[in-house]
């Protein structure tokens, strides 16, 4: 036999595979075997494999081969997630290639352009995956939108449902304005972007203190003023306080006074609390509840108003005044322009800020209150954290086992809800009233409906 001078992988892999396949050496039926299973995480159904595939797979692939040859029933099951924001934005990017609209179509004609984008390109990672060699049960192979496991998501919000661990409600979410959509925090990524620190001066309110919140008042004296340090001058239309630390001397002067938001006009209370970082900017900080997750917390903590300024597409709504309707960024840009021609910036600075960034669109998230469902996380937790720290299941190297608790411990609920029309759909169906009965089928929301009339 003569053994060629140069490796020639295509021949030689594409060979063995298909022999290995042919052989249905991969193949998994339980028996009196000790087994050993392994669910890939599966990948996107949009995409194709990139370097921590191959790491993932291939550390995957030597645990399965290793327990094959020990004797154990090992059984590697396939499959791909249909990847429900990044599919939506292929097929919405494909339709407007041809000048379809996702708009112009109902729910159900975009769901067969779903289908038919997900069946052309949905194998193409799994074939990746056969070329790699890797060791799946290939006739096991799922898909997270199939018959079966679409089942099992309704079935189990269902029962989360029940247990109280799912639950309806508006709260502080990363809003995708692009995918125009809630996204959770693992699919958003930080980074450092080059920005500026504008220093704005709000007029400080002398008017009778009798005179009722949010009237435009008399206008103080030029020089009667404090000064705000933001990286996001545009959202100024949704402050509702300002907030100094109570124990910094040089704004003491200011304790129960309000001032007056430059270009709305609106009068707001100056609060204290010490979560205010006195060495930051002035050490004053706008409050703008709707648009900043600490802002939410303060608002909470002492009842404050939220005003949301901005429309789902990034762009400002009513409360925007002139700038209805123009997008997040333009009004950033314009409304500097405006306050330093009323004489409202004291100064601008270079800032290196870290901005949330949409993992599935690459756009800057908006914190936004929205109605959604959430998943309770801190009683889910508890059992997965006990099992590392009581080391049934250990981690190497073993400096992540306190990362992982710090995780669990500080653990917050989860945004589950997505406004897309590809993906499953929430088992909720909605009563005339607003209310809504949570069940696995029409039939039964129907039964529990009558059994309540």
């Amino acid at each position: 036999m003569k053994i060629e001078s140069k490796y020639d992988p295509s021949g030689v892999e594409e060979k063995w595979y298909a022999y290995w396949m042919k052989n249905g050496f991969f193949k998994s039926k339980p028996d009196e075997r000790e087994p050993f299973t392994i669910v890939i995480p599966p990948p996107n159904v949009t995409g194709v494999l990139h370097m921590g595939h191959m790491l993932n797979n291939t550390i995957q692939d030597i645990l399965v081969r290793r327990a094959r040859m020990m004797g154990k029933n090992a059984c590697w099951v396939p499959g791909t997630d249909h990847a429900s924001i990044a599919t939506e934005a292929k097929v919405v990017a494909k339709l407007a290639s041809e000048g379809i609209q996702k708009e112009m179509l109902t729910r159900e004609e975009f769901l067969e352009h779903a289908w038919d984008w997900t069946n052309k390109h949905g194998g193409i990672i799994l074939e990746q995956l056969k070329r790699l060699g890797a060791s799946c049960d290939w006739d096991r192979t799922a898909f997270t939108m199939d018959e079966a496991r679409s089942r099992s998501v309704i079935k189990v919000f269902c029962d989360l449902y029940k247990k109280g661990l799912i639950y309806r409600g508006v709260r502080m979410v990363n809003w995708d304005p692009t995918a125009l959509t809630a996204v959770s925090d693992e699919e958003v990524y930080h980074k450092e972007v080059n920005g500026q620190l504008y220093y704005i001066r709000y007029k400080i309110d002398k008017a009778d203190t009798n005179t009722s919140e949010g009237e435009a008042l008399s206008t103080p004296s030029e020089h009667d003023y404090i000064v705000i340090a933001t990286t996001r001058p545009e959202t100024i239309f949704g402050d509702v306080a300002v907030c100094i630390n109570p124990n910094d001397p040089k704004n003491a002067r200011l304790k129960g006074k309000r001032v007056i938001v430059p270009i709305c006009n609106r009068v707001i209370p100056i609060i204290e609390d010490e979560y205010v970082d006195i060495e930051f900017g002035t050490g004053c900080l706008k409050v703008t509840p709707a648009h900043d997750v600490n802002d939410y917390v303060l608002g909470q903590k002492y009842n404050l108003e939220s005003i949301d300024i901005l429309n789902d597409n990034g762009t400002l709504n009513s409360y925007g005044h002139h700038y209805e309707g123009k997008d997040r960024f333009e009004v950033r840009r314009l409304i500097v322009d405006e306050l330093a021609d009323k004489g409202l910036i004291e100064k601008i600075e270079p800032y290196v800020n870290k901005v949330g960034y949409s993992e599935r669109t690459n756009v800057p998230i908006e914190p936004k209150l929205s109605m959604q469902w959430f998943l309770r996380m801190e009683q889910l937790a508890k059992p997965a954290l006990e099992a590392v720290m009581n080391d049934t299941i250990k981690f190497h190297p073993a400096k992540f086992k306190n990362m992982y608790r710090h995780w669990m411990e500080n653990i917050k609920d989860w945004c589950i809800s997505r406004q897309l029309w590809w993906g499953h759909r929430i088992p909720a169906y909605y009563l005339p009233d607003g209310s809504y009965i949570v069940a696995e089928t029409e039939e039964e929301a129907l039964s529990q409906l009558s059994i309540v009339n």
